[in-house]
C-alpha cells in the first residue's frame, strides 16, 4: 500500500499586502477621527481673523481630513498594483512506508526509496494586465488628489462665507444698537415734553414703541451673529464651540480684498472637480483594458527537482520543467468586461457633467457678482448720503417743531433700513465674489502631480 503525504505551502503577498494597507489606512483614518474627536482646539476667544479660521479649518475638518485619507488609500492601490505575484513552493513526498524502502545508500530518509519532489512555481502576467492595473491605480491617486484640492477649494469658501455672515451679524447689530440707543433717548426726551405739555401721551408712546421695537431687532441681531460665530467653529472642527470671539476685520475692509482678479487660466488648467472626472473615467479606461486582458489565461512555468534512489544502483536526480494555465472554456470574463464598459460610460457621463456644471458655476457667479458689486456701489455712494441727509434734516425740523413725529419716524425708519441694506449689500457682493473666485480656480496635472 502506497501513502502520499504532501505539503504545499502557497502565498500570495499581494493579497496580504492588499489586507495590510487597507487595514493601515482604516487605523489612519480611524486615528484621524479619534484624534479630532479627543484632541480638536477648544473655542477660540479673543480676536480671530479669517485666515486665521481658515488655517485652522484645513487642519483639522472632517471633510478635508476624509479627502487626504482618499490620497494615502489610492497610494496603497498603487503600490499593491506595482508589485508581482509572489512564487509558489511545494514538496511532496511519496512512497511512503513502503517495504524494503532502504537502499543500497542506507536507510536515512534521504537514503530510503522514497520519491520527493521540491517544484517552485511562478505565475506570468500577459497581455499588458499588470500596466493596465498600474495605469488605474495612478488615474486613481490624481482622482483622490482633485478630490482633496476640490474638498479644500470648497472649505475655503465655506469658511470665507461663514466669517462674511459674521460680519454681516455684527454690522447688524452695531447699526440696530445705535438706533435704538438714539431712539431710546429720543423716549426719555418725549417724556420730558409729556410732562412739560409739549406732546401728548400717544405721540409719548409711539416713540417708546419704536425704541423697544428697534431694542428687540438689536437682540435678535445678537443671536443671529452668535449663531454665525459658531457655523465658523463648526467648519474649523471646534470640539464645543462657544462662539466666544471677535472678528478681526471689519466688513467694509475685507470685502475690497475679496474681489475676484480677472486672470486668464494656463491653458490646460482645470477646475478640481473636472480633472477628479477626468481621472476616474481614465481610470475606468484602464480598467476596462484591464478586464478585456484578463481573457488570455497567464501563464505558470514550474521548476523541479525529483530526488527517488533505487533498491540497487547509483541514484539518480532528475529535474523538469513544465507550464501550465488555465482553459478559457466556460468563462470569458464577458459579465466583468460589460460591466467595465457601462463604468466608462457612466464616468464619461460624469466628466460632461462636471464641465457644465463648472461653466454654469462661473456664468451664475459672475451675475451675481456684477449685480451685487453694482448694488453695493450705488447703496454706499448714493442712497445711503441721501437717507443720512433726509434723517439730519427731518429730526432737525422735529425739534424745532416744523416736523411731525410721524415724518420724524418715517426718516428714522427709512435710514435705518438703508443702513442694513448697505451692510447686506456689502456682504451680498463679498459672498458673490467669493463664489466667482472659488468658481474660477484651476490646476494643471503638473500642479497636481507635483502635490504631495
Amino acid at each position: 500500500m502506497m501513502t502520499r503525504f504532501l505539503i504545499s505551502r502557497k502565498i500570495s503577498i499581494a493579497g496580504r499586502r492588499c489586507r495590510l494597507y487597507a487595514a493601515a489606512v482604516l487605523v489612519f483614518v480611524c486615528a484621524k477621527v479619534f484624534g479630532q474627536v479627543t484632541n480638536n482646539a477648544p473655542s477660540p476667544t479673543g480676536v480671530l481673523s479669517l485666515a486665521d479660521a481658515k488655517q485652522a479649518a484645513f487642519e483639522r475638518n472632517w471633510d478635508l481630513l476624509a479627502a487626504k485619507s482618499g490620497v494615502d488609500l489610492a497610494t496603497a492601490q498603487l503600490v499593491i498594483a506595482t508589485e508581482f505575484p509572489n512564487p509558489t513552493a511545494s514538496l511532496s513526498t511519496s512512497k511512503i512506508g513502503s517495504h524494503e524502502s532502504g537502499t543500497s545508500l542506507g536507510n536515512g530518509v534521504w537514503s530510503r526509496s522514497y520519491d520527493t519532489i521540491a517544484a517552485v512555481s511562478q505565475l506570468i502576467e500577459i497581455a499588458g494586465k499588470r500596466s493596465s492595473r498600474k495605469l488605474a491605480a495612478r488615474a486613481g491617486i490624481l482622482g483622490a488628489k482633485a478630490r482633496f484640492m476640490d474638498a479644500k477649494r470648497t472649505l475655503d469658501q465655506g469658511v470665507t462665507k461663514a466669517y462674511i455672515n459674521v460680519l454681516l451679524a455684527e454690522a447688524n447689530t452695531r447699526i440696530l444698537t445705535e438706533s435704538a440707543g438714539y431712539m431710546r433717548r429720543e423716549a426719555e426726551i418725549a417724556v420730558q415734553q409729556f410732562k412739560a405739555g409739549d406732546i401728548s401721551d400717544s405721540n409719548k408712546k409711539l416713540i417708546e414703541i419704536n425704541a423697544a421695537q428697534l431694542e428687540l431687532q438689536a437682540k435678535q441681531a445678537e443671536a443671529a451673529e452668535l449663531q454665525a460665530r459658531l457655523a465658523v467653529e463648526v467648519l474649523m472642527a471646534v470640539s464645543s464651540p462657544k462662539g466666544q470671539w471677535k472678528v478681526a476685520e471689519k466688513l467694509e475692509e475685507l470685502a475690497p480684498k475679496l474681489e475676484p482678479q480677472s486672470v486668464t487660466p494656463p491653458i490646460g488648467s482645470l477646475r478640481p472637480d473636472v480633472l477628479a472626472a477626468e481621472a476616474d473615467l481614465r481610470s475606468a479606461e484602464a480598467n476596462l483594458k484591464l478586464q478585456k486582458a484578463l481573457r488570455i489565461p497567464d501563464p505558470t512555468v514550474s521548476i523541479q527537482y525529483e530526488h527517488n534512489p533505487p533498491s540497487g544502483g547509483p541514484p539518480v536526480d532528475t529535474g523538469g520543467i513544465g507550464v501550465s494555465f488555465p482553459l478559457p472554456l466556460w468563462n470569458r470574463n464577458g459579465g466583468n468586461i460589460k460591466a467595465a464598459r457601462a463604468s466608462v460610460a457612466i464616468y464619461a457621463e460624469a466628466l460632461g457633467k462636471a464641465r457644465n456644471q463648472a461653466a454654469a458655476d462661473i456664468a451664475v457667479a459672475q451675475s451675481a457678482y456684477d449685480e451685487a458689486s453694482s448694488r453695493s456701489r450705488r447703496y454706499r455712494e448714493q442712497v445711503a448720503p441721501q437717507s443720512a441727509k433726509v434723517r439730519d434734516s427731518v429730526a432737525f425740523a422735529y425739534e424745532k417743531g416744523a416736523a411731525s413725529l410721524l415724518d420724524f419716524l418715517n426718516a428714522e425708519q427709512t435710514d435705518n433700513a438703508v443702513r442694513l441694506a448697505v451692510a447686506q449689500a456689502l456682504s451680498d457682493a463679498a459672498s458673490s465674489a467669493t463664489d466667482l473666485t472659488a468658481a474660477r480656480q484651476v490646476l494643471s496635472e503638473k500642479e497636481l502631480n507635483a502635490h504631495p
